[in-house]
């Protein structure tokens, strides 16, 4: 039987903290990433050091004091298939405490070195871009909670929604070295990435390959609800298993704060192929926060 994927990485089972990946674990050199569960009244208490940070609301409500400013979530969805993200960026050098208001809350946070001073911003469901991507059955859902331009130094964030039987982050592209144009503009970046995966069931799941041209990288996973996937490097197509809707939430950090990549030669033609949008999406949308 074969041994499961390096780049595949289970929840653990203890209480509070169920992700914890770092550059020393992940063996690379700018993302970490993080999700923890939270009773009503839990405290946690950080400081981001030299590191900027973006937290996501996965499901509840939170308050945040910070010596940065104070923000607090009123609608948060109950699930990532009930809404849109609430999205908080802090910046280095602060120092907050996150109570958990509702009964449970799940959060997600990824931070990355920062070279610079930003200002923390607070994101509603109602300010996050929502974007239809794709078509025929590549077509998906983002919606861009930290997306290129943002006023921060290295952290892109996006919510992915790839509906049953779909195809994502497709056709397949990389980001692992820094391309730049005649004019200094950058074509493709170094940026190193997680795919942090939630489905409606238990039983689902989601196939998504990693490899890179010369195949030294290819490796075939099976992510189910909780699971990440690293991506140090390669193509990384996703499709979502047939009769259920899949989630995933992507933070990426390195070298450039874009989305700018190179698709793989074989799959450019797709772009130009496709006839129709999915009329299943969006499946998400602010509106749903307030019900």
């Amino acid at each position: 039987m074969r041994k499961e994927s390096h780049l595949l990485v289970k929840p653990l089972k203890t209480p509070g903290t169920y992700h914890s990946i770092t550059p020393e674990t992940a063996n690379w050199n700018y993302l970490s990433f993080g999700a923890r569960e939270m009773r009503r009244g839990e405290n946690w208490e950080h400081s981001t050091a030299d590191n900027e940070m973006v937290i996501v609301l996965l499901s509840g409500n939170f308050r945040v004091k910070s010596d940065k400013g104070t923000w607090e979530t009123k609608n948060g969805r109950k699930d990532v298939f009930s809404g849109v993200a609430h999205t908080l960026y802090i910046p280095r050098d602060s120092r907050f405490e996150l109570t958990a208001t509702s009964d449970t809350l799940d959060i997600a946070y990824g931070w990355c070195k920062s070279d610079g001073e930003y200002p923390a911003k607070f994101i509603t469901p109602e300010e996050t871009p929502t974007v239809i991507f794709g078509g025929d059955n590549a077509t998906r859902q983002f919606n861009d909670l930290v997306p290129p331009g943002f006023a921060c130094s290295k952290i892109v964030v996006r919510e992915v929604y790839t509906p049953s039987g779909n195809w994502s982050s497709f056709p397949a592209h990389k980001h692992d070295e820094r391309i730049l144009d005649a004019e200094g503009n950058v074509l493709e970046p170094v940026q190193e990435e997680t795919y942090f995966y939630k489905f409606q069931k238990p039983e689902a799941y989601a196939i998504q390959q990693v490899y890179t041209a010369d195949r030294s990288l290819d490796e075939i996973v099976r992510p189910r609800h909780n699971d990440v996937v690293m991506i140090p490097k390669g193509f990384h197509p996703v499709v979502a298993e047939h009769g259920f809707h899949c989630y995933y939430l992507n933070f990426l950090a390195g070298t450039d704060q874009c989305l700018a990549n190179t698709t793989d030669p074989d799959h450019e033609w797709i772009y130009g192929s496709w006839k129709t949008k999915d009329n299943r999406l969006p499946l998400v949308t602010a509106q749903m926060n307030k019900h």
